[in-house]
């Protein structure tokens, strides 16, 4: 997963929603993966190239029984 910010933005303390949903290798044996923002902000990698940043996660950050298939964090909306 990659998500960057262009010069406009410029911080990765934008980053917002209730929770984050990761869903990689789709089509043939999914993997789920539910963080918070707070934790997104944590584990993100900054680069910077060329005058520019950009923010993105490691799979091997996020890819942990931590925050696989951790449906319960989000809840039933009740």
């Amino acid at each position: 997963m990659i998500f960057a910010f262009n010069k406009l933005l410029g911080t990765i303390d934008r980053v917002i929603g209730d929770f984050w949903v990761i869903i990689n290798n789709v089509t043939d044996k999914p993997n789920v993966f539910i963080l918070k923002p707070e934790e997104v902000k944590e584990l993100v990698h900054r680069g910077e190239k060329e005058d520019r940043v950009s923010y993105w996660l490691q799979p091997r950050e996020y890819e942990t029984d931590e925050f696989r298939d951790k449906w319960e964090r989000i809840g039933f909306g009740e």
